[in-house]
């Protein structure tokens, strides 16, 4: 493939080369209209790309937190045009193969692409198999004349062309079905477990499922390939994630609106040794590596006591990377300094790059943000980070990944 597409560049080349200026108007035409077909055919075979890296789990494998960051990175796009790559890679990969193979010809651009695979999917929930093929042939046919935005809108009609007789009928029953549903199931239930875990069941509305999905869909990508959490897991560390960042607000009610009323109890000697259980303020005991990971985040309030239990550290938030010497990382990190990694600050952590435990002060040379994602892959991880000689932080990729161990930056945020 990577001979066909390099000889494919040549030829391409050749013709850049080309004197516009000496062809006809014909030769111009002819020539615009094969450059865009071209185009169409690239695009499906770089979706079909995209797909396969991304099922392979080749752009986390490289600490990138999804493909999509990754796409960005290899490829300098935006996040949401990379997001959008891989959505329709992927949505192209399980629909229907017509739409898939009309791109691939280059009868249909990747836009119109899109809103055929979303339409063609409803059609064939409403109508069966039957109607979805006559749908993707109309609007197939439509893309010849309409942009991607009138296409769509003329896509919500489709059933009045493909199966009339049941279009009024479908759209006023999936309306009233869906409205009829969405005020009976909605509900959540929080069960507390007997050993103090939390069970979360429920039905979200479209929107808030909406809402659910936009939060925690972008921190649920694997880590890598050696990942071993099943989706749900992972999805529950995003949820954990989210509720980081709206306590980190500080916008919440007063009851819920502190994430200093998280409190983690241990003994100091247990903890230096890495060897100390400890306890939240629920009765829930934690593992030694949850306090020493926990003991990083600035949101959570640690009571350190000697071996006679008495408080050693008590309010060590106000200890911790917080206030003006936050401040000061955030301008100095612009947000998550991990590679390639475009989080924000508000989504991060204060990570103690010598662990404070072992001995580590708390102060700006001896901290980095890290996003959430990040912060879990660094401590379960080869990577190592380190603050360079200009102050800022680089990351050394493990040899596995890179033999030569060439320390990386994140280029994403401004700094100052």
């Amino acid at each position: 493939m990577v001979e066909e597409l390099t000889q494919a560049e040549g030829a391409i080349a050749a013709c850049a080369d080309t004197a516009t200026w000496a062809q006809s108007e014909d030769e111009l035409i002819a020539a615009l209209d094969t450059a865009y077909r071209i185009e169409q055919r690239l695009a499906a075979l770089k979706l079909a790309l995209i797909r396969e890296l991304d099922g392979r789990g080749n752009a986390t494998a490289q600490g990138a937190s999804s493909t999509a960051v990754w796409l960005r990175e290899r490829l300098r796009l935006t996040i949401p045009a990379a997001r959008r790559l891989v959505d329709l890679a992927a949505v192209l990969d399980v629909g229907n193969p017509g739409v898939r193979h009309a791109l691939a010809d280059g009868h249909i651009t990747v836009d119109q692409a899109r809103v055929i695979a979303d339409t063609v999917d409803s059609v064939q929930t409403a109508a069966g198999p039957e109607a979805a093929d006559k749908a993707l042939g109309v609007l197939v046919d439509w893309a010849g004349q309409f942009d991607p935005t009138l296409l769509r809108k003329l896509s919500t009609r489709i059933l009045d062309h493909v199966a009339p007789d049941i279009a009024d009928a479908a759209a006023k029953a999936a309306l009233d079905a869906e409205a009829r549903r969405a005020t009976r199931d909605r509900h959540l239930t929080l069960s507390t477990l007997t050993d103090g875990r939390l069970r979360l069941t429920g039905i979200l509305d479209g929107e808030t499922a909406g809402l659910l999905r936009a939060a925690i869909d972008p921190l649920s990508a694997p880590s890598g390939p050696d990942d071993q959490r099943s989706p749900g897991q992972r999805r529950h560390d995003a949820l954990g994630d989210v509720c980081r960042l709206a306590l980190r607000t500080g916008e919440l009610p007063e009851h819920g609106g502190d994430p200093a009323q998280i409190v983690v109890t241990t003994s100091y000697d247990g903890l230096t040794r890495q060897l100390g259980t400890g306890t939240l303020d629920t009765g829930l005991h934690l593992t030694p590596e949850a306090v020493r990971r926990l003991a990083c985040d600035a949101a959570i309030l640690p009571a350190v006591l000697s071996g006679a239990g008495q408080p050693l550290d008590l309010g060590r938030q106000r200890r911790l990377i917080t206030g003006p010497l936050r401040r000061a990382l955030v301008l100095r990190d612009g947000g998550c300094a991990f590679p390639g990694c475009d989080r924000p600050p508000r989504w991060c952590d204060a990570h103690h790059i010598h662990h404070w435990a072992d001995g580590g002060d708390t102060s700006l040379t001896n901290a980095v943000l890290l996003c959430g994602h990040h912060h879990r892959h660094l401590h379960h991880s080869d990577w190592a980070v380190r603050l360079a000689g200009d102050g800022h932080p680089e990351f050394v990729p493990p040899a596995w990944l890179d033999p030569e161990q060439v320390p990386r930056r994140n280029h994403y945020h401004r700094r100052t």
